[in-house]
């Protein structure tokens, strides 16, 4: 049975109110009753789109996986050089933070032993397809001479979602955006033929 579309637009609603909460408190740090209360609806009928907790983690993770898909397939549409692609990667963190939120499945990641198993399983997935995405790009830039790293690309991908997660992580109690900024852009030029600047590209944001 197709849901009404007032149905629909309630349960994008609740997602759009459980993400914020996820990116502000993380997910054990709201309940059923604060989502319900913000929507102005009772818990029986936020039960009535999201059964379980659970269910309603895994549509946070599964849209946001979609929404970062999504940018990161605007940023690979563009002919720029693999260095100006790797700075619209980073761009993508810089304005999740910019909202005061942090990244999602970072967030998550942070909780992960108290995740259910499905959960767990899909934030795993979402960095390793970010891994997927920037070994190929890292690939391509060692290719075109607009990237250097020493090892392999693998490895550099896993250090740069590493660096760029934990540098929202610091950066976030000082309300301090130029904080990861600093980071982002010592790591990006670490990627580049003699650290020089990269231009900037707008990407979308997830």
């Amino acid at each position: 049975m197709k849901r009404q579309p007032e149905q629909a637009e309630t349960g994008s609603t609740t997602l759009d109110v459980a993400e914020r909460l996820v990116q502000s408190r993380g997910f054990n740090g709201f309940s059923y009753a604060d989502v319900a209360s913000e929507l102005g609806i009772t818990k029986a009928a936020l039960h009535y789109h999201f059964r379980s907790k659970a269910e309603l983690g895994q549509a946070l993770i599964a849209r946001y996986a979609s929404r970062f898909g999504d940018a990161l397939e605007s940023i690979d549409t563009g002919d720029e050089p693999a260095s100006t692609k790797l700075q619209a990667y980073a761009d993508l963190y810089l304005g999740v933070l910019r909202d005061e939120r942090m990244c999602l499945c970072g967030m998550l990641a942070a909780e992960y032993s108290t995740l259910p198993d499905r959960m767990q399983q899909t934030v795993v997935r979402f960095f390793d397809d970010n891994y997927a995405w920037l070994q190929r790009l890292l690939e391509t830039g060692r290719v075109d001479g607009s990237l250097q790293f020493t090892g392999t690309a693998e490895a550099a991908a896993q250090m740069i979602v590493s660096t760029l997660e934990g540098a929202m992580l610091v950066a976030r109690p000082y309300r301090d955006t130029a904080r990861f900024q600093s980071v982002a852009s010592l790591l990006i030029a670490e990627f580049t033929r003699d650290g020089r600047s990269v231009p900037r590209r707008r990407a979308r944001e997830p």
